[in-house]
């Protein structure tokens, strides 16, 4: 095959000069493209790989629809790679990259989903000279072709997704976490992760945030390609447009991370393997089949569970990130509506806007009579939001049969919002409570003739109150 042949006079004359494992990488481009046409092998910057990103990796066009075939990791000549395949770098990588060859540039072992598929020798060093295996040269072509023809298998259920996205989360979350460690943080991850302890946990340490950032991102990613509409093809440059502005601090998060400034980050390959995924992926079979394999009416809140199982298991375990079934929500939010209507004597049930003064001792031992509505709604663990999304619904469904959609902002504005409460542990479902009730609040979940007369648009100094904190700490 004359593309090897050049490619072994490549590096046999990077070889006699003064090579670092960086030398040879032109010669392995040229070689990957020549396997397969219409391929792209592309070398990652060097700030990336040191942060824990591999060196290359092989897509399948140029456009920004182009899918990530596989990656490579590159070892210079006569590194040991049985010694590196027992690092942790590389188990990280078999772990969570379903594609994967590692090289010394003259040796190429091949994994699929973590398994060795196959290992190839093209030459080995002897002295100060490159000695080529001419035998072996067809086993070196026939696995390069095996590894840049593997496509992804087309994503048909929700676990598949979750699955998927699962591995490419790890991978952003492992990058952060070595990039801390090396102390070469850029500025725009650096000021995310002070404005995460300033706004929402001030005791959060870098991993912690690592993990929050990259479960907020890809879920956030995730619910901004459920509420994608239109014919243009989901892109991350943008995506923030479809998510509601419910908070500004999670606006400031999706904006940076949706944005240009994410380019030069070390883990930005892999937040576009997640948007290409996405994109790809049939997100209405997906969320129809899994909505009617869970018998669940809000599939984009109950995912998160089984992507919790794929991502962190022992996490979704220890934080009891297990979601009440549709029904037995719905019949709870119901039966507190009766009870307030039948016991409590508030006509309006969840709805009712009565409100009772009460007195408070003011610090220099006067009193003070207050105002507050009498019907405040809280829930002190309420995950994606599913309890307030029924609240939510039950009382716009009161407005929808009596025809007050001119009456439902108002309402909204000066009634729901101000006593309307949750209180969330964890980052991920935080951050997906916001996406969810603000969709659901701007209307997403109905028809476009129903959205222009029901969605409700946030004020800039309007948030909701849900709210990142433990509820057992005082």
């Amino acid at each position: 095959m004359p593309a090897i042949t050049d490619y072994l006079r490549a590096i046999r004359r990077e070889f006699r000069g003064e090579p670092t494992e960086h030398s040879y990488r032109g010669a392995l481009k040229q070689l990957l493209e020549a396997v397969r046409s219409g391929v792209v092998a592309q070398n990652e910057p060097k700030h990336r790989r040191d942060c824990g990103a591999p060196d290359m990796n092989v897509r399948d066009g140029t456009g920004a629809e182009a899918l990530t075939i596989g990656y490579l990791e590159c070892k210079d000549i006569g590194v040991s790679l049985d010694a590196v395949e027992e690092s942790d770098q590389l188990e990280r990588y078999r772990d969570n990259l379903d594609n994967l060859v590692l090289t010394d540039y003259l040796q190429f072992r091949w994994y699929v989903e973590g398994d060795e598929r196959a290992r190839a020798t093209l030459a080995h060093v002897s002295g100060d000279r490159i000695v080529a295996d001419t035998a072996a040269e067809q086993q070196v072509r026939e696995l390069l072709e095996a590894f840049v023809s593997r496509t992804p298998e087309p994503i048909t259920s929700p676990r598949e997704l979750a699955q998927r996205m699962a591995k490419i989360t790890r991978m952003i979350r492992d990058i952060i976490v070595s990039a801390f460690e090396r102390d070469e943080i850029s500025d725009t991850t650096q000021g995310l992760y002070e404005a995460f302890t300033e706004t929402l946990l001030p005791d959060l340490d870098e991993g912690e945030f690592a993990d929050m950032f990259a479960q907020t991102l890809a879920y956030g990613l995730f619910a901004a390609r459920v509420n994608h509409r239109g014919p243009e093809p989901f892109q991350r440059i943008g995506a923030a447009r479809e998510i509601p502005k419910t908070n500004p601090f999670l606006r400031q998060l999706f904006d940076a991370i949706t944005g240009v400034a994410l380019d030069e980050e070390p883990f930005v390959g892999f937040v576009d393997d997640l948007t290409r995924l996405l994109a790809h992926a049939d997100i209405g079979a997906i969320l129809e089949d899994f909505g009617a394999s869970t018998r669940q009416e809000d599939p984009i809140v109950h995912f998160y569970e089984t992507f919790l199982a794929a991502y962190d298991p022992q996490m979704r375990e220890m934080r009891g990130v297990y979601y009440t079934p549709e029904p037995v929500v719905s019949y709870i939010v119901r039966s507190v509506d009766w009870i307030l209507k039948e016991h409590f004597d508030l006509p309006g049930g969840l709805a009712d806007q009565s409100t009772v003064t009460y007195e408070v001792e003011r610090p220099d031992g006067t009193r003070e009579e207050r105002s507050s509505p009498k019907v405040l709604i809280l829930d002190p663990a309420c995950g994606t939001g599913t309890f307030l999304y029924h609240v939510i619904e039950h009382i716009r469904q009161q407005f929808v049969r009596s025809n007050n959609a001119g009456m439902w902002p108002g309402f909204v504005a000066e009634q729901l919002l101000p006593r309307l409460f949750g209180f969330e542990l964890l980052m991920a479902p935080y951050a997906v409570a916001h996406l969810k009730l603000g969709m659901q609040l701007a209307a997403q979940d109905m028809t476009e003739a129903q959205r222009e007369r029901w969605a409700y648009d946030f004020q800039d100094d309007q948030r909701l109150g849900v709210y990142l904190t433990n509820t057992l700490e005082e």
